[in-house]
């Protein structure tokens, strides 16, 4: 998935301590984690914004090995639950966690991460294009995934590297989870060109988030819409904050007055507001606007993102044509996923979209 023996100076992760850990360093850790698993199978990965964290997401990806990534205080019913259902090979777990599967065996730790094998062993058979496990926005409380393939993924960063014309010299702050297809989508980026991510766990309500963010010199930061309603409240605007170039925002519609608002407030900087639209079943993102449209059309969800198309199908599922007229949103492109997972046997299935979501979005 990634090539990261191709920017092997170049520094890849910086920790919340301020250790600098360079691509071919960061390379050897997912080297050394996946030497633990002998083969293609199933493991969840409870994440932190961490570099164990980072190094199971990446390693696994990068040896075949499907994670089913999970935020790492997920309800203790729930995670049994998808255990249960999925019956993973391996747990992949912050080592302060592992006490609590004292039925497991640890395989290997290191960088305050701890793989453990579970009595299960493939239990399931995996479809050969699947890469990716994800909980759909809606499906928090139920054992539903969404199943991506090494093709959405490559497909969808290289749009997202072409409309962000990310380079190298980029340098990503997290501010979303490493569980979240947003979240992700950001890592994925940056690390395909070869770029840095300031692993945090800092909220951006917290002082030490901002000190990390200047001291660290982070280009970017991506937020949802509470995030920038927040921002607004911590009078964001009156920062100085000289690194950074760019602020995305997706995960649902931001109000057209703050749209407006961090526009305004990026022109005057000399900085970018990036609005995106996108979903979990279309590997992360669909559309964005770009700075150029930002002011004149703020409110808009931008145009689709290089290789998507949109067009709209009314209740009978038939295109519209006419302007001004209600329908559902469909999008079509090579990032729309597979389809989903509600139980263990699903792993098996291939493609049942062919490219085509219908979002339900109006």
């Amino acid at each position: 998935m990634w090539d990261l023996d191709k920017y092997k100076s170049n520094i890849a992760v910086i920790t919340e301590s301020g250790e600098k850990v360079t691509y071919a360093e960061f390379s050897q850790h997912c080297e050394e984690l996946r030497a633990n698993i002998s083969s293609r199978c199933l493991v969840f990965s409870l994440c932190r914004n961490e570099i164990g964290s980072l190094v199971g997401y990446v390693g696994f990806l990068n040896a075949k090995i499907v994670p089913l990534m999970l935020k790492s205080d997920l309800d203790e019913e729930l995670l049994q639950s998808l255990i249960a259902t999925y019956k993973p090979d391996f747990l992949y777990l912050p080592s302060d966690m592992k006490e609590r599967f004292s039925d497991c065996s640890v395989f290997y730790e290191k960088l305050n991460y701890a793989l453990l094998k579970t009595s299960y062993d493939k239990a399931y058979p995996l479809n050969d294009d699947l890469a990716l496990l994800l909980t759909t926005s809606g499906s928090t409380g139920s054992p539903k995934l969404v199943r991506q393939s090494y093709k959405n993924i490559e497909a969808n960063t290289a749009s997202i590297v072409e409309y962000l014309e990310l380079t190298e010299t980029a340098r990503a702050i997290t501010t979303l989870p490493m569980n979240y297809t947003y979240g992700i989508s950001i890592i994925n980026t940056h690390l395909w060109v070869g770029a840095s991510l300031v692993l945090t766990e800092k909220a951006l309500m917290q002082k030490e988030f901002w000190q990390q963010l200047k001291a660290f010199e982070a280009t970017s930061f991506g937020g949802v819409p509470y995030t920038y309603e927040m921002l607004n409240r911590l009078r964001f605007e009156r920062m100085s904050l000289p690194s950074l170039r760019y602020v995305t925002q997706a995960g649902g519609k931001l109000s057209p007055e703050l749209h407006e608002k961090f526009v305004r407030w990026a022109m005057g900087a000399g900085k970018k507001f990036i609005v995106m639209y996108g979903q979990t079943e279309a590997t992360a993102r669909m559309s964005y606007l770009s700075s150029e449209k930002a002011l004149e059309k703020y409110g808009s969800m931008g145009v689709a993102i290089p290789g998507g198309k949109f067009s709209l199908i009314d209740v009978d599922g038939n295109a519209i044509t006419q302007p001004d007229t209600v329908g559902e949103l469909v999008y079509t492109g090579e990032n729309v996923t597979l389809g989903y997972a509600e139980c263990g046997e699903d792993l098996a299935k291939g493609d049942e979209r062919g490219g085509r979501l219908e979002t339900g979005d109006m």
